[in-house]
């Protein structure tokens, strides 16, 4: 009669088990509000209780970076030179910081996450070096051999431009997968999908010899850079205050049960058995 009871009581708690028991000890929400990857069976490991959190330093890296290429963007009390006074500021905070930072989401498993700060810290790497002569990317563009001159050729224009597309392809991408993760990043993303594609037709529209249009499209991309950068200040705001165990814990927006996860609904159906 004990068996038979314990057997009852045992098939009661598998029933009730939620697809967030599964992921104990960290909640989705909470964990996606920590590393901005959808929580997975496989991001479970010892390796993230033994070592920081790698995300914050990546979302400064970035910050650093693109506020002041989006307010160079806009031309703000003055500011331009395509960013010259700051091509440390990309390689450094942009680039290398990021790097790291992806680096660290790596080594705990956060698959989501690393790509995305790969791809924008090779980004302001790219970035940088494109305003170094070192490179010179406007070589092949010139017929006398000046790299400056050949910067300013249609030819250097439409060839940028399609990077700026590709960059929004893979940030489309991102985007779409981070409905799995929060609103902040959700609009961080969505944000930046429209500033590459601005960036991209300033391109294009500057190869036509259109230089008007192509300065306004140019400021409209640095407003959307400049807007997709509070979303990201708050996430950073969040995880610092988490770092520290502040007693006030911000909301990020949890996206994580709208859209449920393969290994959730494979869990979820395992239960109903």
């Amino acid at each position: 009669m004990s068996d038979r009871s314990d057997t009852i009581h045992n098939e009661g708690i598998k029933r009730i088990q939620t697809a967030d028991s599964v992921f104990l000890p960290i909640s989705r929400d909470v964990f996606e509000k920590l590393y901005l990857s959808p929580k997975h069976p496989s991001t479970s490991g010892e390796l993230r209780k033994k070592v920081g959190n790698p995300t914050p330093i990546a979302l400064m890296g970035f910050l650093l970076a693109s506020m002041p290429n989006a307010c160079l963007m806009m031309g703000w009390r003055g500011a331009g030179g395509h960013g010259g006074a700051v091509i440390p500021d990309y390689i450094f905070f942009g680039g290398v910081v990021q790097l790291l930072g992806a680096i660290g989401e790596w080594l705990i498993g956060n698959t989501f996450s690393c790509a995305i700060f790969f791809t924008y810290g090779t980004f302001w790497i790219v970035q940088g070096t494109n305003l170094m002569p070192f490179f010179a990317t406007g070589l092949q563009y010139s017929a006398s051999g000046n790299n400056l001159e050949g910067q300013t050729d249609p030819g250097y224009s439409a060839t940028l431009g399609y990077y700026y597309v590709t960059l929004a392809i893979v940030t489309f991408i991102y985007m779409i997968c981070s409905i799995r993760t929060n609103i902040c990043l959700f609009s961080a993303l969505f944000l930046l999908v429209i500033a590459f594609s601005l960036f991209a037709g300033s391109e294009f529209t500057l190869a036509l010899g259109k230089e008007a249009l192509a300065h306004k499209l140019q400021i409209a991309g640095g407003a959307f850079n400049f807007a997709l950068c509070m979303p990201v200040w708050h996430i950073f705001m969040v995880q610092m205050l988490d770092a520290v165990d502040f007693p006030i814990s911000l909301p990020v927006g949890d996206l994580s049960t709208v859209i449920p996860g393969k290994s959730q609904k494979a869990k979820a159906r395992q239960s109903e058995e």
